[in-house]
């Protein structure tokens, strides 16, 4: 599925008269300008429903997404590098639909995922402290030779009883919740695609291979896949992963080229290194 046909950035003498009009006024930095146009980078366009970004850092990928995701007012978990120029960048850009886009449509980026792995130890180091809590007052509870004088020591006397009839198991399960995760971090950033990733939706995803290992990222290859294949998602992905850069029928630009091309994914120079690499070494495997 296709809803998003064609984007369009602005071209070098757009960015060359803004920059020329605010010449006079003091700033640090004009980014988002000047970054895309070092590839050559002006139109992208989507004729399949997997389109890959690829690029080394600095080569624009995570700016051109966040670009789109703020033109077509996609939703996004975490704040991003938003400069004051952001918006008027976003004014000279244009995003052309094949489709309308669904509302469950999104931005996924690793701030998303690493602030989620972060909310989710959070919780648990809370839930883990309530648990020592309450272990310290089980046995405080039970082994005390505690004698109620008035009606002001009838909590203490609750919290006796229930430590006199139970194990220190049943008593703490009873009053704490169970963690919110028992997954690793791979795991963890694995779950959070495919729990925010729905049928209908276009997703832009900047490099959802952090945090996960070869084995996830090839399960979260097969997951995207079927995604565009069998329910209606279309994907835009930066990324520099050879295992994300293997998907079937995805179409490729390359950012590190000048001007910018749509290469096979056997043609990059990151995909080679690693044939190279293990060619190398084939003998000892």
């Amino acid at each position: 599925m296709v809803y998003l046909s064609q984007f369009v950035f602005p071209s070098i003498e757009d960015e060359e008269q803004f920059l020329n009009d605010i010449k006079e006024t003091y700033y640090t930095t004009v980014y988002p300008f000047q970054v895309l146009p070092e590839h050559n980078v002006h139109t992208l366009n989507f004729d399949d429903a997997i389109t890959i970004l690829y690029g080394g850092n600095g080569s624009g990928k995570t700016t051109a997404l966040n670009v789109m995701a703020e033109k077509l007012e996609l939703h996004r978990d975490t704040l991003y590098n938003r400069t004051n120029f952001f918006g008027d960048f976003v004014s000279f850009c244009d995003g052309y639909l094949e489709r309308e886009i669904p509302a469950n449509s999104r931005i996924i980026t690793s701030d998303d995922v690493f602030d989620f792995m972060l909310n989710v130890r959070s919780l648990n180091e809370g839930i883990d402290h309530r648990r020592e809590v309450l272990t310290e007052e089980y046995f405080d509870a039970k082994n005390s030779d505690f004698q109620m004088r008035s009606l002001d020591d009838y909590d203490q006397l609750v919290k006796v009883n229930r430590a006199r009839r139970k194990t220190k198991s049943q008593y703490i399960r009873e009053q704490n919740k169970e963690n919110v995760r028992e997954h690793s971090n791979g795991e963890s950033a694995y779950l959070y695609f495919t729990n925010k990733i729905e049928e209908n939706g276009l997703y832009l995803l900047d490099e959802p291979e952090n945090s996960l290992s070869p084995e996830r990222q090839q399960e979260l290859v097969a997951f995207i896949e079927e995604s565009a294949r069998f329910f209606g998602c279309q994907f835009i992905i930066a990324t520099h992963s050879p295992f994300l850069l293997s998907m079937k029928h995805a179409k490729i630009y390359n950012l590190d080229a000048t001007p910018m091309k749509v290469c096979k994914w056997t043609e990059l120079p990151n995909v080679r290194a690693y044939y190279e690499f293990f060619k190398k070494h084939e003998g000892e495997f």
